[in-house]
């Protein structure tokens, strides 16, 4: 997974590079402004350590203009040395930041804060990977609540191209179900009635 970690002091920019590089694809960013084009990039860091003051654009900045992109999920931690307080920290949260660190760190509980960023990331891809395979699903129910043209002789189904296919084929294809097949009690009856169906086979 890729990490942004954006920070102008070039020694602590290092440490924190040496100190995720083993576990993560860490882009560096000196200050605001590249920070937020990187960030801004399609296929750009989803996870990110932000330093709260740099150079062109503040952490918090960035932390709101990142919460205004549509359907762009990410996780962003902040990082400061002076800004402690209780106000401080409710100013960075306001601002859209999901955790903050204060300057020095330990490098354990960065580490510990970061995976749970990464956590928090692959848990809301999974779950949108399995909206999304409700809403298909809901599509092909969809379709099969719909008028189903259907041949009252053969029963043969009438598909999206105008073809006319087997039941099974369209509801397989339609609804990944696979259809095995049987006989109801009421038909049973009926065709042992008539002598169409031996004794011997259960309903």
């Amino acid at each position: 997974m890729k990490i942004l970690v954006a920070e102008d002091d070039p020694l602590v920019l290092h440490l924190l590079e040496r100190l995720l590089d083993t576990e993560y694809e860490v882009v560096t960013a000196r200050d605001g402004e590249r920070a937020w084009k990187i960030l801004r990039q399609k296929d750009g860091p989803r996870l990110a350590v932000l330093d709260w003051q740099m150079p062109g654009m503040h952490g918090t900045e960035i932390c709101r203009k990142a919460r205004q992109l549509p359907d762009t999920p990410m996780y962003l931690l902040l990082l400061t040395a002076t800004r402690k307080s209780s106000a401080d920290i409710l100013a960075g949260f306001d601002a859209g930041a999901d955790d903050y660190i204060t300057k020095p760190f330990d490098a354990a509980e960065l580490r510990a804060r970061v995976a749970v960023g990464r956590r928090v990331l692959q848990l809301q891809q999974s779950l949108a990977e399995h909206v999304a395979e409700l809403q298909e699903a809901l599509l092909s129910v969809r379709k099969l609540e719909g008028l189903l043209p259907i041949c009252s002789w053969c029963k043969r189904v009438r598909n999206d191209q105008n073809y006319w296919e087997q039941l099974e084929q369209y509801l397989s294809e339609h609804m990944g179900a696979t259809v095995t097949h049987g006989i109801c009690p009421e038909c049973c009856a009926k065709w042992r009635a008539e002598g169409k169906l031996a004794p011997s086979i259960d309903s």
